[in-house]
């Protein structure tokens, strides 16, 4: 009942995360090859316009959430939007830690779908969570790590610039966390137990990538590496669709029977 008003004022709200970050980074911006050409940069939009459009996307989309689904959700929006704008953005001109606040960013999103859905913040929505987290340290360390020069020129404190050592451990570490996470699927009442076997060849698969791209640490290592997390992350949610626990054999302390992965 909720998925279409939900994932529509979801969209919303994300739209106007993303003008913020732009209004914000619009100096820094115009010193890097891969954002020199974004709206605001080239003046195609005045600032006024798109701080504007971002409040009415971001207050209506987080009341509506509220009103419209659950205050769970509207609340879970509303922090989103803040992490985003106000710890995320001007972290990344002032301290590695940006990387992990921003992964906190990009996970909360499907816990918004699932409490749309559920109405509850169960074990198997931080899950849901937790497989977004870690997916994107492999994900956006290994497209940091091409573009370190247009990040150092942008003045940006990222890992790959001021930590490339790291920058590949961290990769390393959470593309092999994906295999425990997998397996505690069953364990959340998220899906079967043919869920950490199914998923386990595509796990290992972009555990090696970054096991090649900690030792080679090259160009080639680090793209092979991000086209491969463009994959994996649909299938592995597809995978996680495919092996989802019946509702005839969730208990009263599972996720509600209606449908326990969000869709």
């Amino acid at each position: 009942m909720h998925l279409l008003p939900s994932a529509l004022q979801s969209a919303v709200v994300l739209c106007g995360e993303s003008v913020f970050l732009e209004y914000f980074e619009v100096p820094f911006d115009s010193n890097m090859n891969r954002t020199k050409n974004r709206p605001l940069v080239r003046g195609q939009i005045s600032p006024l316009h798109a701080v504007s459009f971002a409040l009415a996307c971001g207050v209506p989309g987080v009341a509506l959430l509220t009103l419209a689904v659950n205050p769970l959700t509207g609340f879970l929006g509303a922090l989103n939007i803040f992490l985003y704008t106000c710890c995320y953005t001007p972290l990344k001109r002032l301290s590695i830690v940006n990387t992990w606040v921003g992964a906190v960013v990009g996970a909360i999103p499907p816990v918004i779908g699932w409490t749309a859905a559920t109405g509850s913040l169960d074990p198997a929505a931080l899950l849901m969570g937790a497989f977004l987290y870690s997916w994107q340290f492999p994900h956006f360390n290994a497209l940091s790590w091409n573009l370190r020069e247009d990040y150092s020129r942008g003045g940006y404190r990222m890992m790959s610039v001021t930590h490339p050592d790291m920058c590949r451990r961290v990769a390393l570490r959470h593309s092999v966390a994906l295999v425990g996470l997998s397996c505690l699927g069953p364990a959340a009442g998220l899906t079967t137990w043919t869920f950490p076997l199914v998923s386990l060849p595509i796990n290992l698969y972009i555990s090696y990538l970054a096991l090649r791209f900690y030792h080679r640490a090259d160009r080639g290592s680090a793209r092979k590496l991000f086209f491969c997390s463009l994959w994996h992350l649909p299938m592995l949610l597809l995978l996680a669709l495919t092996c989802k626990k019946p509702a005839k054999e969730q208990s009263g302390a599972d996720l509600p029977s209606a449908n326990p992965v969000p869709s």
